[in-house]
């Protein structure tokens, strides 16, 4: 009888740097979108909280893609870890999390155009997040 153990993939040398562009791609993708919606189209960018209204400013888009991009790492690195097979688990994980995600902006924005910049926004960084981490992503765990 022989027995199989998994041990988890340890990702190879220069995944670290190409998974850091990735995280920096998705907050340049945020901050593009914000640019085009508010300086020059001149969309007041404004969401609904709690108590009142939020104007979503440039250091906002960044935290907020800097944040939705190292989470997307933390979950690629624990698929790779314990999933069988992490690229595909990886793919359809964070591509439902975007879809949930649209729910904010859908839900928050004040006008009509805040809400299609703001969901721009989401589709622009968590396309870039699922995409280029995604080509970081190792295979098949494999097993000793």
């Amino acid at each position: 009888m022989t027995s199989t153990v998994t041990t988890p993939v340890v990702p190879t040398r220069g995944v670290v740097p190409r998974r850091a562009a990735a995280v920096a791609g998705a907050v340049a993708a945020g901050l593009a979108v914000w640019v085009v919606g508010v300086p020059v189209l001149g969309i007041e960018l404004t969401a609904r909280t709690g108590t009142g209204q939020l104007v979503v400013g440039p250091a906002s888009v960044a935290v907020a893609g800097l944040a939705a991009a190292l989470a997307g790492w933390g979950l690629l690195a624990l698929l790779e870890r314990y999933a069988t097979r992490p690229r595909p688990a990886w793919t359809v994980t964070a591509v439902a999390l975007l879809v949930l995600s649209l729910a904010g902006p859908l839900a928050q924005g004040t006008t009509v155009a805040a809400v299609t910049v703001l969901a721009a926004m989401h589709v622009a960084v968590g396309t870039a997040v699922v995409v280029l981490l995604g080509r970081t992503a190792r295979g098949a765990r494999r097993s000793q």
